[in-house]
């Protein structure tokens, strides 16, 4: 697969640096030992390392695009002149957009469906995609146990840190699944994804919210609960359709914050749009 800069970046704010948007590019990576010839490396900053330490060594492995953080203090003449140096305002939103241009917009062909959730994310995904099963649709899954295309295993996410890919990844399994003949996904949607921006660009046809816990406040994931809290009604406002927990005592928050078509559901009160009852636990 190659595609030209230029169509890569042509939706969103960028400067060129040196080089030029007409070079070839091969692959997208985020991992510079990942570099091969014809790369694109885009300089991300995670908590622990920064891509931008590392600009060298992807060029040195044959990296013909470097894309690094507008902030960044870029010096003249580090790289060859031949390769290419684009600026943007925020590499982690610019990587998303990339590579959902590079894997051609493959959301864009299917019905998308995200799960967040303290707690029951998994669970719930599992019953969804089994409902769609049975009403016909080849569906595909995302999650903590595993990614699979209608039946086939195509990849694992790094469960020990994550629950939603790195948007590159992602993209990559929804272009599988897409070209695999799935017409639905069924996808487990992190808070720390949604800050990450690792699903922007990608409108989920329904969004399910599960729950909210005092989970997830610390170093390397959210400062405080306010900011946990606001990432996961996030997801309620990139859907057509949100469905929300009644149940749960953040519910009113979370309703009054969603930006979409809204229901609500619950076992205990009758005024949910939809109302579990006759609950039984069956063994098979």
């Amino acid at each position: 697969m190659s595609i030209r800069i230029k169509e890569l970046i042509s939706g969103v704010e960028y400067r060129v640096i040196q080089g030029t948007t007409e070079t070839v590019v091969m692959e997208i990576v985020y991992d510079s030992r990942k570099t091969k010839s014809g790369s694109m490396f885009v300089c991300i900053k995670g908590y622990q390392a920064d891509g931008h330490d590392y600009i060298e060594e992807a060029a040195r492995r044959g990296a013909v695009a470097i894309v690094v953080q507008q902030s960044y203090n870029w010096k003249k003449d580090r790289l060859p002149e031949q390769i290419t140096v684009i600026s943007v305002p925020d590499t982690r939103i610019v990587l998303a957009e990339i590579a959902a241009a590079f894997y051609r917009y493959p959301a864009k062909e299917m019905q998308i469906i995200g799960v967040t959730g303290t707690k029951g994310k998994t669970t719930t995904t599992y019953m969804i995609r089994e409902g769609l099963r049975q009403a016909g649709h080849k569906t595909g899954l995302i999650g903590t146990i595993e990614v699979n295309a209608d039946g086939a295993e195509i990849g694992r996410v790094q469960a020990e840190t994550h629950t939603t890919p790195e948007s590159l990844e992602l993209q990559r399994y929804l272009r599988v699944m897409a070209d695999a003949g799935c017409d639905s996904v069924v996808m487990e949607v992190s808070s720390q994804a949604l800050k990450m921006h690792r699903v922007d660009g990608i409108h989920f046809k329904a969004a399910v919210f599960t729950n909210l816990g005092e989970d997830h406040i610390g170093p390397g994931e959210h400062a405080d609960f306010e900011e946990y809290l606001y990432y996961k009604t996030r997801l309620l406002n990139m859907c057509g359709i949100g469905l929300v927990n009644k149940d749960d005592k953040h519910a009113p928050q979370i309703i009054k914050a969603a930006n979409c078509e809204l229901y609500t559901y619950s076992e205990e009160s009758k005024e949910a749009d939809f109302v579990a009852s006759d609950i039984r636990y069956v063994s098979q």
